[in-house]
């Protein structure tokens, strides 16, 4: 399922500070819910998990591909908490499997898709893309079906 929330905002390019962005940037996708409350002990949003998992796993290493054990480690939180957010990365298309090898053997690993932010977003552009066509065919539809009336 493809979800990604979708508004009007300015260009975040005048910030130059890389956790200022990627938080803002976060939060207008939707991927960090505005008001979000961490359910553990940090101090702000960008000690949180998914913060952290998107923008110091993913984002600053962009080429590396990741095992949920090894985020569940780097994050001190549980594997289910990987992966709830690794979903939400995925529902909005960003992300790859990629087999990885640990400990000789081969797991399921990921990363930012083609290790390359811009690229993987192309996806997202393009989803939305088919997901406002669909909007536009309804809207279609329902003003067909209001003309009827």
């Amino acid at each position: 399922m493809f979800e990604l929330n979708v508004m009007s905002n300015t260009p975040l390019t005048p910030v130059e500070d890389l956790k200022d962005v990627s938080l803002q940037f976060l939060k207008q996708i939707g991927y960090i819910s505005k008001g979000y409350d961490p359910k553990t002990d940090v101090e702000n949003i960008q000690e949180s998990i998914p913060y952290r998992l998107f923008t110091e796993c993913f984002l600053c290493n962009i080429n590396r591909v990741w095992a949920v054990e090894e985020l569940s480690a780097y994050l001190s939180t549980t594997k289910p908490t990987v992966y709830r957010h690794l979903n939400k990365l995925k529902a909005i298309d960003v992300l790859e499997d990629v087999s990885v090898e640990i400990g000789g053997q081969r797991k399921k690993g990921y990363r930012i898709r083609y290790g390359d932010l811009g690229k993987a977003w192309s996806f997202t552009e393009a989803n939305v893309e088919l997901a406002m066509q669909s909007y536009r065919k309804t809207v279609e539809h329902l003003q067909r079906l209001a003309r009827e009336v």
